[in-house]
């Protein structure tokens, strides 16, 4: 068969079978017997035979791919998820398709069409009604977006709605009583309850954070960042007063929010102290560098793989591992009283 590549067709007539009985014991159909399907399974490996979907391993049924249902790969946050996935998916011996869709109904082919073994899903268009196949199909999944548990269903999500709490606990310590919240994502899972957490902290100190408090950064420094020079026009025009503190949902809109109250003349953390969430590299280099509340996007991609291949084998059933975050305090917060 040298310079072609091998067909179905080729294995049945070297087998001496049917196409359909090749294809029932390529698949795991269990009507043969195990000498006839064993076989078949020689006789194909032999002959260098890939089957169409994905290259599935021919003894152990397994596509030997995991995939990665996302709404999104912009960011930073998506980078080092992925690569963490990655990584950890190499050391199983699987390699990562990553998928990129708004469609329901395609993501919902690839995954119960057996293209992968599981999956891990951070898309929002994955509803409760496509989870409800996956706990009827025994479908290994693991959400990293939201809570979800069944035999076959993790979920490895951070505790976002505490690191709220947390920041608000932590500037409230500093002395602030005015505060604005950048937004993330508006149907964001952690952005949700990053706000919700924030705002329940605040609530015990009997301090309310008000609608036009709560401005859009999208999870973006571009947009965080005109949003809060609007935000410092308007409070001009209206002769208010600048907020004590501002959270960000994440540290890119904090990092976009610090320059654009720098470039309106406001000192941070001077004037503004300002907080973000996630700790990455940049908070660190940026100046002032930034207090933010340290999560751990590689821990979530390892500990999601983990699960995962859990499930696969057998292993283990499914479970929710929330994964907790800690202030990380640095230049651009500071006590009200210690302003200069």
């Amino acid at each position: 068969m040298a310079g072609r590549k091998v067909t179905i067709k080729d294995v049945a007539r070297e087998a001496g079978v049917s196409i359909s009985t090749v294809s029932n014991a390529l698949n795991g159909v269990e009507v043969l017997r195990p000498d006839t399907k064993r076989h078949i399974l020689e006789v194909a490996e032999r002959m260098n035979y890939v089957p169409n979907l994905n290259g599935r391993n021919l003894k152990s049924q397994f596509t030997k791919v995991i995939g990665l249902f996302l709404t999104s790969i912009r960011g930073v946050y998506y980078n080092v998820l992925v690569d963490s996935i990655d990584q950890e998916c190499r050391k199983y011996g699987y390699e990562l398709n990553i998928f990129v869709s708004e469609r329901a109904e395609k993501m919902m082919a690839n995954i119960l069409g057996k293209r992968v073994d599981g999956a891990i899903i951070l898309n929002r268009h994955i509803r409760d009604k496509e989870t409800l196949l996956f706990q009827k199909t025994q479908t290994p999944i693991v959400f990293i977006d939201r809570k979800q548990q069944g035999e076959k269903i993790s979920s490895v999500v951070f505790d976002s709605y505490h690191e709220g709490e947390m920041v608000a606990e932590y500037l409230l310590e500093l002395g602030h009583r005015t505060f604005v919240y950048v937004n993330g994502a508006y149907d964001n899972h952690d952005n949700l309850q990053r706000l919700e957490g924030f705002c329940a902290g605040l609530e015990r100190a009997g301090i309310h954070l008000l609608q036009d408090c709560i401005i859009n950064g999208a999870f973006e420094k571009e947009t965080a960042y005109h949003s809060m020079k609007a935000f410092i026009k308007e409070s001009k025009e209206m002769g208010k007063s600048l907020p004590d503190a501002v959270f960000a949902a994440n540290d890119v809109s904090a990092i976009g929010a610090v320059e654009a109250l720098t470039d309106s003349g406001i000192r941070v953390p001077g004037q503004v102290s300002v907080a973000g969430c996630d700790d990455i590299e940049m908070a660190r280099m940026v100046r002032p560098s930034l207090t933010t509340v340290r999560t751990s996007f590689e821990k979530q991609g390892m500990m999601a793989v983990k699960y995962l291949m859990g499930m696969i084998t057998g292993e283990q059933e499914g479970c929710i591992d929330v994964l907790q975050g800690k202030i990380v305090p640095r230049e651009s917060t500071c006590a009200r009283n210690d302003r200069k």
